[in-house]
């Protein structure tokens, strides 16, 4: 079984966020790092080159294929921000209605701009899933 490349390390947030080209993007990406520092109560902290982590869980899949992942992160891709909301968005049926402009993958939420998005709801959605995967 091939290991999981992205891994936890102690590359610098700072660093990598500071060499984000878009300054739009850069600057959407700062403050999603203020909001998931606040509402995780956790320290941001690189996984592999371009994921920005909060907190920690393991993961088993009946495969066996096992990892430990961050509760919540994201990053600043060419094409959107994206958020990884590890317990998906079935859970949140009412905060994914009024969130506003977003994509969405298994985990992935893909948001063009920062303020295509309702911040109070943003917030919530996180809290809530923060929540989920430390009950887990």
């Amino acid at each position: 079984m091939a290991d999981l490349k992205t891994k936890l390390n102690k590359a610098s947030v700072k660093g990598f966020l500071d060499k984000v080209k878009n300054k739009k993007r850069r600057e959407d990406a700062l403050a999603v790092l203020e909001i998931m520092k606040k509402v995780s109560n956790e320290e941001p902290r690189m996984w592999g080159s371009s994921i920005v982590g909060f907190g920690t869980y393991h993961y088993v899949y009946e495969s066996g294929r096992e990892g430990d992942w961050p509760i919540i992160g994201f990053s600043p891709r060419a094409q959107n921000l994206t958020l990884y909301i590890m317990p998906g968005f079935e859970k949140f049926p009412d905060l994914m209605s009024r969130l506003g402009k977003y994509k969405t993958g298994k985990s992935c939420l893909y948001i063009s701009k920062l303020e295509d998005v309702d911040s109070k709801v943003l917030r919530q959605l996180m809290k809530e899933s923060i929540a989920y995967m430390k009950k887990k």
